[in-house]
C-alpha cells in the first residue's frame, strides 16, 4: 500500500481580538513537553504567528487521521496555555498593521532580507500531503500525470477567503499570496528525471533560489525522501476534512503510479491553461465551474465526481472508498472551508469567523 504523511500549518490567534500573535516558540516548547508529541512532530514556520505539525509515515487514512487529531489536540492545548488558539485557516481573518516577527533561523532571515514585503504577507497556511513513490524517476512521471488535477484539489480544499478583515472574492487567497515567489504555481511537465534535475540545478546555479525548499510548485519531488509532495491545498477546518483531502491525494498518486506502470498516455494540458485554471479554482472554489484539461468549463461538482471516478480503483485498493466518498458528499452538501467562513462572517461577523477557525464555534 502507498504510504502517506500529512503536514498542517496553523495560525496562532488572540481569542479576543482575532489578531495573529507571535508566540510560536512558546507554543512549540509547551507542546513538546507533553506525552502526546514526539520529536520532530511540531515545527517552526517562517513567521512567529505560525506553527506546523507533521504526522509520521502512515499506512492508512485512519492512522493519519488519528495522528492529526492527536497533534491538533496537543498544539491546541499548548496554545491555550499561553493565551492564544490555533486557527485552521489558510489566511488570517485580520492582521496587524505592522509586520509579524520572523522566526530567528538563518534560512528565514535570508528570505526576509531578500523579499521583506512578501515575507510580511506570508501569513498563509497550507496542508501538504507526502505520498511514497518507488523512485525519483517514477516520481517525475507522477508529477506529469497529477498536475492536471491540482486545480480541482485546490478548489475543494479552499479555506482562505478573508484578508485584512474583508472578503477577498477568492475562495483560496492563500494560493494567490503563495504564487508570487520566483518558482511557484503549477509544476512544468518534465521529460524525465534528468530534465527535472537539470532545470532545478539551473535555478540553483543562477542563484534565483538558494535551496530546493524554495521550489514552491503546487506539487514537487521531496528532496529528502522518496515521496511526491502535493502542496496545493489550504489547511482544513477539521481533521476529517484533512483526511478526505489526504485520501484523494494519495489515490491520485497511486492512480498515476498504476498508469505509469501500464504505459498509459499522459493526460496533458498546456502550461498557460493549467496556470489559469489554478487561478480560476482559487477564485471560485466549488461555487461555479472548474476547467478540465481540454479547456472546457464544467460544473465544479461534475469535476469533483470526475476526480472521484478517476481515482476509484486506487481508493478501492486502499479500502478508502466508503470513507472518502462520504466525506466528499458532505463537502458538496456543506461547502468548503471558504464557504463556511463566509457563512460565519455573514451570520456573526469576524468574531464568528475566529470562533469557527479556532474550533470554538458551530460550523455553519
Amino acid at each position: 500500500m502507498t504510504t502517506i504523511g500529512v503536514e498542517e500549518e496553523y495560525l496562532l490567534l488572540d481569542p479576543v481580538t482575532g489578531l495573529p500573535v507571535p508566540l510560536a516558540d512558546k507554543v512549540r516548547a509547551a507542546a513538546g513537553l507533553g506525552h502526546l508529541v514526539a520529536d520532530q512532530e511540531v515545527h517552526s514556520e517562517l513567521l512567529q504567528a505560525q506553527v506546523s505539525v507533521a504526522t509520521p509515515v502512515c499506512g492508512t487514512l485512519e492512522e493519519a487521521g488519528g495522528h492529526l487529531l492527536r497533534l491538533r489536540h496537543a498544539v491546541g492545548a499548548a496554545a491555550e496555555a499561553h493565551g492564544c488558539r490555533i486557527a485552521a485557516c489558510g489566511t488570517p481573518p485580520l492582521r496587524h498593521g505592522r509586520p509579524m516577527a520572523v522566526t530567528d533561523q538563518a534560512p528565514y532571515r535570508a528570505l526576509h532580507a531578500r523579499a521583506p514585503q512578501l515575507v510580511a504577507e506570508q501569513l498563509v497556511n497550507g496542508m501538504h500531503v507526502y505520498v511514497g513513490v518507488p523512485s525519483r524517476e517514477t516520481g517525475v512521471q507522477v508529477l506529469n500525470r497529477i498536475r492536471v488535477w491540482l486545480p480541482t484539489l485546490t478548489a475543494l480544499s479552499a479555506n482562505s477567503p478573508l484578508w485584512d478583515g474583508h472578503d477577498t472574492g477568492f475562495a483560496s487567497w492563500r494560493t494567490v499570496v503563495s504564487g508570487r515567489w520566483p518558482v511557484s504555481g503549477m509544476p512544468p511537465r518534465f521529460t524525465d528525471l534528468a530534465d527535472h534535475d537539470r532545470r532545478v540545478r539551473q535555478l540553483l546555479d543562477s542563484e534565483l533560489i538558494s535551496d530546493t525548499g524554495q521550489l514552491y510548485w503546487q506539487a514537487r519531488l521531496s528532496a529528502e525522501d522518496l515521496t511526491v509532495e502535493l502542496r496545493c491545498m489550504d489547511v482544513q477546518l477539521r481533521a476529517d476534512d484533512a483526511v478526505m483531502v489526504a485520501g484523494l491525494a494519495r489515490a491520485l498518486v497511486a492512480t498515476a503510479l498504476a498508469e505509469t506502470a501500464a504505459g498509459a498516455p499522459v493526460l496533458d494540458c498546456d502550461q498557460e491553461l493549467l496556470q489559469a485554471s489554478l487561478w480560476h479554482a482559487a477564485r471560485h472554489g466549488l461555487s461555479t465551474t472548474l476547467v478540465d484539461p481540454s479547456g472546457r468549463q464544467r460544473r465544479a461538482g461534475e469535476m469533483l465526481y470526475e476526480l472521484l471516478r478517476h481515482v476509484t480503483p486506487a481508493l478501492d485498493a486502499a479500502d478508502d472508498t466508503r470513507q472518502v466518498t462520504a466525506l466528499v458528499h458532505r463537502l458538496l452538501q456543506n461547502g468548503t472551508g471558504a464557504d463556511r467562513q463566509r457563512s460565519a462572517l455573514a451570520q456573526g461577523g469576524l468574531s464568528a469567523v475566529t470562533a469557527l477557525v479556532t474550533g470554538k464555534g458551530t460550523l455553519p
